[in-house]
């Protein structure tokens, strides 16, 4: 039996989460689409990306979360981003433990260097080490500005180690 799933999903955590994976999944298991907030930042296009306008990206957000089912994911809480955390039935914060992340993060790169694993850039090694700066400033900076900017969300924020907990909650039978 399957519990009862919210229709509006936001995941936020760092490079290496496992955002997407869990994006993904919960997509397909749903049968709802999921969006990557990096390509609402970017527009992707056969001769190379480039970035949004702040009003772009909100624009863009907002003919997503105004659809009556998503999964969103993302790194990012900036202010363009907090009406998808308004409007989310749930939001789930992936605090993946730093040293699994910076693993996940080597492990992708190298998956992506080989061709096993599509990536939306080019990657590089210039990309690879951005990745562990970008995972060390969310520790520091960008998960106590999550919590403090969006403290009044307390009540749907669900914070996990692993993806598993996430399957239990919604997916797996009620004992």
């Amino acid at each position: 039996m399957v519990k009862t799933a919210p229709n509006k999903i936001h995941i936020i955590g760092s490079v290496g989460s496992g955002k997407t994976t869990l994006a993904r999944d919960l997509s397909k298991m749903m049968q709802i689409p999921y969006y990557e907030l990096d390509n609402v930042v970017w527009k992707r296009t056969e001769n190379g990306d480039s970035r949004r306008t702040e009003e772009e990206r909100k624009e863009f957000l907002h003919s997503i979360t105004e659809t009556d089912k998503w999964v969103i994911e993302g790194v990012h809480s900036e202010p363009w981003v907090s009406k998808s955390f308004y409007q989310a039935d749930i939001i789930i914060f992936l605090d993946t433990n730093y040293a699994i992340r910076t693993y996940w993060i080597i492990k992708r790169f190298f998956k992506q260097k080989l061709g096993l694993e599509k990536a939306n850039y080019q990657p590089n090694w210039q990309i690879f080490f951005k990745m562990f700066k970008w995972n060390k400033h969310f520790e520091q900076v960008g998960k106590p500005y999550f919590f403090k900017t969006y403290e009044k969300y307390q009540n749907k924020i669900f914070v996990v180690k692993n993806n598993k907990a996430i399957y239990r909650k919604y997916f797996l039978k009620s004992d």
